[in-house]
C-alpha cells in the first residue's frame, strides 16, 4: 500500500495553513504552537527548529520528542472521518492535529482542547 502524499509534504508548508485557519477565526499563532507542542512533545525552540528544517509531516510524527499519551482521548469527525477510526497510525496522528486545530478555530478554549483524563 502506497503512502499518502501528505506524509512527504514538509511540515513547514502545512504549518502556515493551520495558523491561517486559526487566525481567520480570531485565534493566535501562539495557541496553534501550544497545541502542536502539547501533541508532539516539542518545546517552542524545537518547534521553531522543525519549521526551519525540511522535515516532512511523517518526520514530524515519527520523530516527535514525546507524543502526548492523552491524544487518544481526541474523538470526533474531521474531513468526514471519525478520528478514532482511522486505521493508518500515521494518518491518525495527523488527524488528531487537524481535529485540535478545528476545535481551536471553532472557539473552544485551549484548556479544553488539550485533553486530560
Amino acid at each position: 500500500m502506497s503512502q499518502h502524499r501528505i506524509f512527504a509534504t514538509p511540515f513547514a508548508k502545512l504549518y502556515p495553513m493551520y495558523v491561517n485557519k486559526a487566525e481567520r477565526k480570531g485565534r493566535s499563532k501562539a495557541e496553534v504552537d501550544q497545541i502542536i507542542c502539547w501533541l508532539s512533545g516539542h518545546d517552542q525552540q524545537g518547534l521553531d527548529a522543525l519549521l526551519q528544517s525540511e522535515a516532512s509531516v511523517e518526520d514530524f510524527v515519527t520523530q516527535a520528542p514525546a507524543l502526548n499519551p492523552h491524544r487518544e482521548l481526541i474523538k470526533g469527525v474531521v474531513c468526514g472521518v471519525r478520528v478514532e477510526e482511522v486505521e493508518d497510525s500515521l494518518m491518525r496522528e495527523l488527524r488528531y492535529l487537524d481535529k485540535l486545530i478545528d476545535e481551536l478555530a471553532r472557539g473552544k478554549a485551549v484548556e479544553k482542547i488539550l485533553r486530560q483524563p
